[in-house]
């Protein structure tokens, strides 16, 4: 039975999925969830996810939810799927931990405000404050002055290899952008943009940076 992957295509949390089922090429069909209609708050949704949010995946009857979890279980589940991207030996495994919650709690938090401020909330008829968005962004700054530091000296966020550490960050810097911030491509910090460009290259984030549709892998 084909995985099943229920969300909007739109979403950033469907689309860490989406590049992660890229990545490994995974077949996977699209459940589409009309949020819109509050699709996502039904009482049949909410059998599935209880907190009404996106995306879950129903693996042959197996329901999971919490993009970061989902991408962990399919590494695991597909090893030989494309690469690895969770290490086994120990010590690597371990740098990836690290590299996974510094993306949560260093980079996640700012870029996830800096895009709800000024792209979602016109999205939900509300008005954008400029100030709140530069707030967001100054403070994503400072942290990525030392992704800077960890960068000149590694090649992704958790070493030599492309890791989930560094998929984890797409979704939202990828919006960071699309708001109008430079913050990732700003020159005083080449590795960083280094490393942006390359993992922002990759033919999975390509395929689903616009949008996430179904795939027969």
């Amino acid at each position: 039975m084909v995985l099943k992957l229920h969300g909007s295509g739109q979403s950033t949390c469907t689309r860490r999925v989406g590049a992660l089922l890229r990545e490994k090429k995974i077949p996977f069909e699209l459940v589409v969830v009309d949020m819109m209609k509050g699709e996502h708050k039904s009482p049949a949704y909410l059998e599935k996810q209880p907190f009404g949010q996106i995306p879950y995946i129903d693996d042959d009857g197996f329901i999971l939810y919490e993009s970061r979890a989902i991408c962990r279980y399919l590494d695991d589940k597909y090893p030989t799927n494309g690469p690895k991207l969770i290490p086994t030996d120990p010590k690597k495994k371990a740098l990836f931990e690290q590299a996974a919650s510094v993306e949560l709690n260093n980079f996640d938090p700012y870029a996830h405000d800096a895009v709800a401020e000024v792209v979602f909330k016109p999205y939900l008829g509300q008005t954008p404050d400029q100030e709140v968005f530069k707030k967001h962004i100054a403070n994503l700054e400072k942290n990525l002055a030392a992704y800077e530091k960890i960068l000149s000296k590694q090649k992704y966020v958790a070493g030599d290899e492309f890791t989930l550490a560094d998929l984890f960050h797409l979704p939202y810097g990828y919006l960071v952008a699309a708001a109008g911030s430079q913050a990732l491509y700003d020159k005083s910090r080449p590795n960083v943009v280094r490393w942006w460009t390359d993992i922002t290259s990759r033919d999975s984030w390509v395929a689903v940076k616009d949008g996430v549709v179904e795939s027969n892998a």
